[in-house]
């Protein structure tokens, strides 16, 4: 039994492409469940006409961990421990073999908890959207040079077996994993980041988590400047969270690690444009230094490698290093998220 569960909160202009992509299945899910969230546009009625079962929720404050609570609070009871659930995105198209490379993933390992996909970026959004597609170009070439090894099984699409998400439910009960909602609900609604912080609980439980090369989807880019914001700063504040929430252990040191870095990463940026802009306004002129010389190359030929999925043509345009802007605009992200962090600002979703 398979059932696919798709949290979509005034998703319109695309649940009837995401449940295309479900119904072209080389394995057709049993059961189509499309939660229309606090909806107040037509997404509801468009998952009835394509054959979805819809429920409405109205009044949730939770969001969209709380709407999938709301559907695995039934499910879950009823489900046979190897009956199989897959989570997705209402913005999220799955390649037409996702379900079937998946549950092979899945049947080949009895401790592997979740399998996530590997996504690319859709159209749209113009010059951001364009960098969005290459950070994701980039991201798909980390997982398959890391055989699928992955820090977050992401909420763009993600399968389970029942039995999984079951034992994060008495984990949530019995105090071996924080309480969420208090009540066993899968999805911690008090975190800005459920995906990760979900993913933290099935490594705490010794699960694995993987993130196949050939589970394959494409989710939707930030149209705008300003929404890349929003969704950058929850992720990354999100994550922060989520390590200070599960603490120093062996699951978390990784996710440790990655933060150190980023601060780290902070700190030079600060420093190197002080540096510029000290430089500049004292008149002394900037002066090209063979080992800063090198150090640029090395970051030259990582954009152009890095980039490879998309053809030659990305590959030249990374020469000329015009990524800087989302690389800064993303160090200035990662800024916002610890000083928000540290000074607990109130959080928006």
């Amino acid at each position: 039994m398979i059932t696919v569960i798709i949290p979509a909160h005034n998703e319109e202009a695309g649940i009837g492409e995401a449940l295309r992509s479900l119904r072209n299945q080389t394995i057709v899910p049993d059961r189509i469940i499309v939660v229309a969230d606090n909806c107040t546009d037509a997404t509801g009625d468009i998952s009835l006409a394509a054959g979805a079962e819809v429920v409405r929720t109205e009044g949730n404050r939770d969001r969209k961990a709380g709407a999938l609570n709301f559907v695995l609070a039934d499910l879950l009871p009823d489900s046979a421990a190897e009956d199989l659930i897959l989570v997705q995105d209402a913005d999220s198209q799955l390649s037409p073999d996702f379900i079937e490379r998946s549950v092979s993933y899945l049947s080949a390992d009895s401790r592997l908890g979740a399998v996530g996909g590997v996504f690319s970026g859709g159209h749209g959004g113009g010059f951001v959207g364009h960098l969005q597609r290459n950070e994701y170009a980039r991201y798909a070439r980390d997982v398959r040079r890391l055989k699928g090894k992955c820090l977050v099984v992401t909420g763009t699409a993600a399968l389970f077996r029942a039995r999984t998400l079951q034992d994060v439910v008495q984990a949530r009960l019995d105090g071996g994993l924080p309480p969420g909602n208090g009540r066993g609900g899968v999805y911690d609604t008090s975190v800005l980041t459920e995906d990760n912080e979900l993913s933290f609980a099935l490594l705490t439980l010794k699960y694995r988590i993987r993130s196949p090369a050939d589970c394959t989807l494409v989710t939707e880019v930030m149209p705008t400047w300003r929404e890349l914001w929003a969704q950058r700063l929850r992720w990354k504040r999100g994550a922060v969270e989520n390590c200070v929430q599960y603490g120093w252990t062996r699951v978390t040191r990784p996710y440790w690690a990655r933060q150190f870095l980023s601060v780290i990463g902070v700190l030079v940026t600060l420093a190197y444009l002080s540096t510029v802009a000290v430089a500049l306004a004292t008149g002394a002129g900037m002066q090209i230094q063979p080992f800063w010389l090198a150090v640029t190359g090395v970051f030259v030929i990582e954009r152009v490698v890095t980039v490879r999925l998309r053809g030659w043509r990305y590959m030249l345009a990374a020469l000329t290093m015009y990524e800087l802007v989302i690389d800064l605009f993303l160090q200035a992200v990662h800024a916002k998220a610890y000083a928000d962090a540290v000074f607990n600002k109130k959080k928006a979703w």
